[in-house]
């Protein structure tokens, strides 16, 4: 019992003289972490892609339209005047609501 004793007396005075140094010591783990996590960003910033990400890359490929849908669509849109004329409403004014026709 009498070493316990003595080790909880050094405990309590370590612990005393620490807690004078607890603002600092705060201070400088925030500053290894802050510092691990800007190191971590930095390389994963800075790291090359895989093959299986550049093949992937590879795969998604831009979509091609065809200009003979662009065509068509362009004259479907010229034939019907009521259409676009609610379209041409509805672009100028987006919030407006809609008003019956007669």
């Amino acid at each position: 019992m009498k070493n316990i004793d003595q080790l909880l007396e050094k405990l309590t005075d370590i612990i005393k003289q620490l807690k004078r140094y607890a603002p600092l010591l705060f201070c400088g783990l925030l500053v290894l972490l802050y510092g691990f996590l800007f190191y971590r960003i930095h390389v994963l910033d800075h790291a090359a892609p895989s093959a299986s990400t550049t093949t992937q890359a590879k795969a998604a490929q831009v979509p091609r339209i065809d200009p003979d849908v662009v065509k068509q669509l362009k004259n479907l849109q010229d034939n019907s005047v009521s259409v676009k004329a609610l379209f041409d409403q509805a672009r100028s004014n987006p919030f407006q609501e809609e008003q019956p026709q007669p």
